[in-house]
């Protein structure tokens, strides 16, 4: 019984990568690139670590997780010789010490508190810290994130922190009715990205726009993203 429980999970896991492959494939080339340009980050948020390890053989290499306590107790269980592990949550900063160190890239730095916190025990740890910059794309009162006319000037106030690093941005749009509705906050991020990286900021490096999740991940493809964040459309619905 369990065994073909074990079984058809399996063939769900593989069913439901194969198809975000495929789409990911076809997104890619209507944006004139190909599918190893985008990065596929599978948000693990309630998913068990034997669920987690599946889709890891399955190929996967990178997963997302959004709270700190969570990430902790899955943390040893996780097969990380193969997966990098990101962090897409909010982060509160006495947090930060808990995962400096734990995880590969921390996707969500909305402020220059955050990052100062991060630059602390990234050198205490003695670890350069990758980060994206959260920007609050639809100026959502409901959504972390820094608004866009603070963007720049807090990404020139954390280039110049120490075992920090930006490698991007990242974004959740507002909730729209249709998948296709957030391509105007989509553009409006590729457009921010681009400009960013044409400053040619001193320690900041452009190299992902980390946009798109299950229900739209296909239009922020379409839209410039290289980094999307998929939960449901890969492990079902949550509880």
């Amino acid at each position: 019984m369990m065994e073909r429980l074990s079984s058809e999970i399996d063939k769900k896991l593989s069913e439901r990568l194969n198809l975000v492959n495929y789409n990911i494939e076809v997104a890619a080339r209507k944006s004139g690139r190909n599918f190893a340009d985008i990065t596929l980050v599978c948000a693990t948020k309630t998913v068990d670590t034997d669920i987690i390890n599946r889709v890891i053989d399955f190929g996967v290499k990178n997963i997302g997780e959004n709270r700190v306590q969570e990430l902790l107790r899955k943390y040893d269980g996780i097969n990380k010789e193969t997966c990098n592990i990101h962090f897409i949550g909010h982060l509160q900063t006495n947090k930060v010490k808990d995962i400096v160190g734990k995880v590969r890239m921390i996707q969500s730095v909305d402020s220059l508190g955050l990052a100062n916190m991060m630059s602390k025990f990234s050198q205490k740890k003695d670890v350069l810290t990758d980060v994206l910059i959260e920007v609050n794309i639809g100026n959502d009162k409901n959504k972390f994130g820094i608004l866009t006319k603070g963007l720049q000037e807090l990404i020139y106030n954390i280039s110049k922190l120490k075992n920090i690093k930006v490698r991007g941005l990242m974004t959740i749009p507002p909730i729209s009715k249709k998948p296709d509705d957030a391509r105007f906050y989509f553009n409006n991020m590729y457009n921010l990205f681009i400009d960013i990286a044409n400053k040619k900021i001193d320690n900041v490096s452009m190299d992902f726009l980390s946009m798109g999740m299950s229900q739209d991940y296909v239009s922020a493809i379409e839209c410039g993203a290289n980094m999307i964040r998929l939960g449901e459309c890969i492990f079902g619905k949550r509880d």
